[in-house]
Protein backbone atom coordinates (compact mmCIF):
# COMPACT_ATOMS: atom_id res chain seq x y z
CA UNK A 1 0.00 0.00 0.00
CA UNK A 2 1.41 3.21 -0.78
CA UNK A 3 1.39 6.04 1.01
CA UNK A 4 2.53 10.16 0.46
CA UNK A 5 5.26 11.41 2.46
CA UNK A 6 4.35 14.10 4.57
CA UNK A 7 7.46 16.29 5.25
CA UNK A 8 5.14 18.93 7.90
CA UNK A 9 4.78 16.20 9.87
CA UNK A 10 7.67 13.60 9.46
CA UNK A 11 6.87 9.77 10.35
CA UNK A 12 8.80 6.76 10.86
CA UNK A 13 5.71 4.61 9.00
CA UNK A 14 7.36 1.80 6.71
CA UNK A 15 11.03 2.55 8.21
CA UNK A 16 10.26 1.35 11.74
CA UNK A 17 13.03 -1.27 11.62
CA UNK A 18 15.51 0.54 10.61
CA UNK A 19 18.21 1.38 13.92
CA UNK A 20 18.25 4.48 12.38
CA UNK A 21 14.53 5.08 11.60
CA UNK A 22 14.01 8.69 12.44
CA UNK A 23 17.00 10.31 10.68
CA UNK A 24 15.83 7.65 7.49
CA UNK A 25 12.31 9.35 7.83
CA UNK A 26 13.97 12.87 7.79
CA UNK A 27 15.31 12.11 4.98
CA UNK A 28 12.67 10.47 3.31
CA UNK A 29 10.95 13.58 4.23
CA UNK A 30 13.58 15.90 3.10
CA UNK A 31 13.29 14.60 -0.37
CA UNK A 32 9.52 14.51 -0.75
CA UNK A 33 10.29 18.43 0.18
CA UNK A 34 12.69 18.97 -2.56
CA UNK A 35 10.19 17.38 -5.49
CA UNK A 36 7.23 19.05 -4.45
CA UNK A 37 9.12 22.45 -4.22
CA UNK A 38 10.96 21.84 -7.35
CA UNK A 39 8.66 19.54 -9.56
CA UNK A 40 5.67 19.43 -8.00
CA UNK A 41 5.01 16.03 -7.47
CA UNK A 42 3.63 14.43 -4.61
CA UNK A 43 6.39 11.66 -3.22
CA UNK A 44 5.13 8.25 -2.56
CA UNK A 45 6.59 5.47 -1.69
CA UNK A 46 5.35 1.80 -1.08
CA UNK A 47 6.80 -1.43 0.95
CA UNK A 48 9.83 -2.95 -1.09
CA UNK A 49 8.06 -5.66 -2.10
CA UNK A 50 5.01 -3.97 -3.80
CA UNK A 51 7.72 -2.23 -6.09
CA UNK A 52 10.05 -4.77 -6.86
CA UNK A 53 10.49 -3.68 -10.63
CA UNK A 54 12.09 -0.19 -9.22
CA UNK A 55 14.12 -1.87 -6.52
CA UNK A 56 15.15 -4.60 -9.69
CA UNK A 57 16.16 -1.42 -11.69
CA UNK A 58 18.37 0.27 -9.22
CA UNK A 59 19.84 -3.16 -8.16
CA UNK A 60 20.39 -4.14 -11.78
CA UNK A 61 22.32 -0.47 -12.63
CA UNK A 62 24.24 -1.08 -9.54
CA UNK A 63 25.30 -4.04 -10.45
CA UNK A 64 26.18 -3.25 -13.94
CA UNK A 65 27.93 -0.36 -13.73
CA UNK A 66 29.87 -1.04 -10.52
CA UNK A 67 29.82 -4.17 -9.18
CA UNK A 68 27.85 -3.34 -6.07
CA UNK A 69 25.70 -5.48 -4.17
CA UNK A 70 23.80 -3.62 -1.30
CA UNK A 71 24.07 -5.79 1.90
CA UNK A 72 20.81 -4.08 3.97
CA UNK A 73 17.54 -5.10 3.26
CA UNK A 74 15.26 -2.73 1.23
CA UNK A 75 12.31 -1.19 2.63
CA UNK A 76 10.85 1.29 0.80
CA UNK A 77 10.57 2.28 -2.79
CA UNK A 78 9.25 4.95 -5.26
CA UNK A 79 9.84 5.63 -8.93
CA UNK A 80 8.63 8.20 -11.31
CA UNK A 81 8.58 10.86 -14.15
CA UNK A 82 9.17 13.87 -13.49
CA UNK A 83 10.52 17.00 -16.14
CA UNK A 84 12.10 14.52 -18.61
CA UNK A 85 13.53 12.58 -16.16
CA UNK A 86 12.81 8.77 -14.29
CA UNK A 87 13.51 8.86 -10.95
CA UNK A 88 13.63 6.03 -8.76
CA UNK A 89 14.10 5.84 -4.81
CA UNK A 90 15.12 2.88 -2.72
CA UNK A 91 15.59 3.09 1.45
CA UNK A 92 17.08 0.51 3.35
CA UNK A 93 17.06 -0.71 6.55
CA UNK A 94 20.42 0.47 7.28
CA UNK A 95 19.40 3.86 6.95
CA UNK A 96 21.12 4.30 3.13
CA UNK A 97 18.83 6.11 0.11
CA UNK A 98 19.87 5.38 -3.33
CA UNK A 99 18.07 7.04 -5.86
CA UNK A 100 18.58 6.97 -9.69
CA UNK A 101 18.26 10.60 -11.75
CA UNK A 102 18.04 8.67 -15.33
CA UNK A 103 17.31 11.56 -18.20
CA UNK A 104 14.84 9.82 -20.82
CA UNK A 105 16.59 11.93 -23.67
CA UNK A 106 19.36 10.57 -25.20
CA UNK A 107 23.03 12.12 -23.73
CA UNK A 108 20.68 13.67 -20.86
CA UNK A 109 22.37 13.85 -17.32
CA UNK A 110 21.91 10.40 -15.79
CA UNK A 111 23.82 9.53 -12.36
CA UNK A 112 23.08 7.23 -8.97
CA UNK A 113 23.27 9.44 -5.42
CA UNK A 114 24.23 7.73 -2.05
CA UNK A 115 22.84 9.79 0.70
CA UNK A 116 23.36 8.01 4.69
CA UNK A 117 21.03 8.97 7.08
CA UNK A 118 22.41 10.29 10.17
CA UNK A 119 24.08 8.03 12.98
CA UNK A 120 24.83 5.30 10.69
CA UNK A 121 28.30 3.76 9.56
CA UNK A 122 28.88 3.89 5.80
CA UNK A 123 28.37 0.32 4.43
CA UNK A 124 31.03 -1.92 3.82
CA UNK A 125 30.35 -2.15 0.05
CA UNK A 126 30.57 1.21 -0.09
CA UNK A 127 33.38 2.58 2.06
CA UNK A 128 36.60 2.23 -0.23
CA UNK A 129 34.92 3.38 -3.47
CA UNK A 130 33.36 6.66 -2.58
CA UNK A 131 34.07 9.66 -0.29
CA UNK A 132 31.15 11.16 0.88
CA UNK A 133 29.97 14.72 1.55
CA UNK A 134 28.20 16.52 4.22
CA UNK A 135 25.54 18.84 3.73
CA UNK A 136 23.04 20.04 6.63
CA UNK A 137 19.01 19.80 6.56
CA UNK A 138 16.16 20.39 8.67
CA UNK A 139 14.15 17.43 8.32
CA UNK A 140 17.12 14.88 8.15
CA UNK A 141 20.36 16.50 10.51
CA UNK A 142 23.48 15.90 8.82
CA UNK A 143 23.60 14.02 5.37
CA UNK A 144 26.46 12.34 4.00
CA UNK A 145 26.27 12.15 0.03
CA UNK A 146 27.92 10.97 -3.04
CA UNK A 147 27.49 9.76 -6.53
CA UNK A 148 28.43 8.46 -9.68
CA UNK A 149 27.75 9.07 -13.44
CA UNK A 150 25.58 6.24 -15.61
CA UNK A 151 27.31 5.66 -18.84
CA UNK A 152 25.32 1.91 -19.86
CA UNK A 153 21.48 1.91 -21.01
CA UNK A 154 18.71 0.98 -18.83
Amino acid sequence: MSQVVDFSNVSTEGLETSPVAAALAGLRANEARYFKNKYDHEFTVEPADEAAETVDWVTRILAEERDIVIASRPLEATGFVADGIRFAYVFYESGLAINVMYGLEPGSKRAVGFKLSEGMEVPEELATRFKFARQRSKLAGTIRGSFFVIKGEY
